[in-house]
């Protein structure tokens, strides 16, 4: 009866002892992420506290450019971001900090606050994002896994990993053999319940203070291109000021623009 009384008790320990671990990450996976991360510039990579980015943003239809604006993003890890598109003397703002984010149009002169759906889709942005995967934010959240190799390119093929979050949504990275990020993939379901296949494609690496980036990123929709960031020059770790992801209480305070 001892025995029998010490097994259970020694399952039930071990059982515990599973429960309370983090689940681990696929050793192969760690692999291909850390290559990426000293390809991009390893310890200084992984110190960037912000960025500011500038450049032209193009959204596509039907392969063709359509519309482009010049805009500003600002963004300060893990979870602030401002960005400014602007056309003309127009400038149109999203703004978000964790759980909260506001909108404005400065032609309109008009300030409102995020709905639920644009917020969600600032925070998918978060998950899906190779800062997030290569810098381990998601560490507390999602398991990280080798899918196997993809083909790329006649003749090449990437290496795919994924991050499955616990309320089940998945995002998977791929990279090439020399380790450069070069697409991610998830699904997600839009508000009239269809599925979208969303894909980043990365290109044109550029060095900056020692860390590469991707200065163009074209996005697509189910195979179609929807849009392209073509960033025209990215700093790292510059001072930013909390006060521009304040809310203003009058749009006249937005009347200057942002200098950086």
């Amino acid at each position: 009866m001892k025995k029998i009384i010490l097994s259970f008790f020694v399952t039930l320990f071990l059982c515990g002892f599973a429960l309370a671990q983090p689940a681990k990450s696929d050793e192969k996976a760690e692999a291909i992420i850390n290559k990426a991360v000293q390809k991009l510039g390893g310890e200084k990579y992984l110190q960037v506290k912000s960025q500011v980015g500038s450049g032209n943003f193009s959204i596509y239809r039907e392969g063709q450019s359509q519309i482009t604006q010049t805009f500003l993003d600002i963004i300060v890890f893990p979870d602030k971001e401002r960005t400014e598109f602007k056309t003309g003397g127009t400038r149109n703002i999203q703004t978000n900090v964790g759980e909260t984010g506001w909108l404005a149009d400065t032609g309109a002169k008009v300030i409102k606050q995020q709905d639920k759906d644009q917020i969600a889709g600032f925070k998918r942005g978060i998950r899906t994002s190779l800062d997030n995967l290569l810098r381990g934010g998601w560490r507390k959240e999602a398991t990280l896994s080798f899918v196997g190799r993809r083909e790329a390119s006649l003749g090449k093929r990437n290496n795919v990993v994924r991050l499955t979050y616990a309320d089940g949504f998945a995002v998977e990275f791929e990279f090439s053999d020399e380790g450069l990020p070069m697409k991610s993939v998830y699904k997600r379901t839009n508000s009239e319940g269809a599925e979208l296949k969303e894909e980043d494609r990365y290109a044109q690496y550029v060095e900056t203070q020692g860390i590469f980036a991707p200065f163009i990123v074209d996005h697509f929709q189910n195979g179609a291109q929807t849009s392209r960031i073509n960033y025209l020059k990215i700093e790292y770790n510059k001072a930013i000021s909390d006060s521009i992801f304040n809310k203003p209480s009058d749009a006249k305070e937005l009347k200057k623009d942002l200098k950086f």
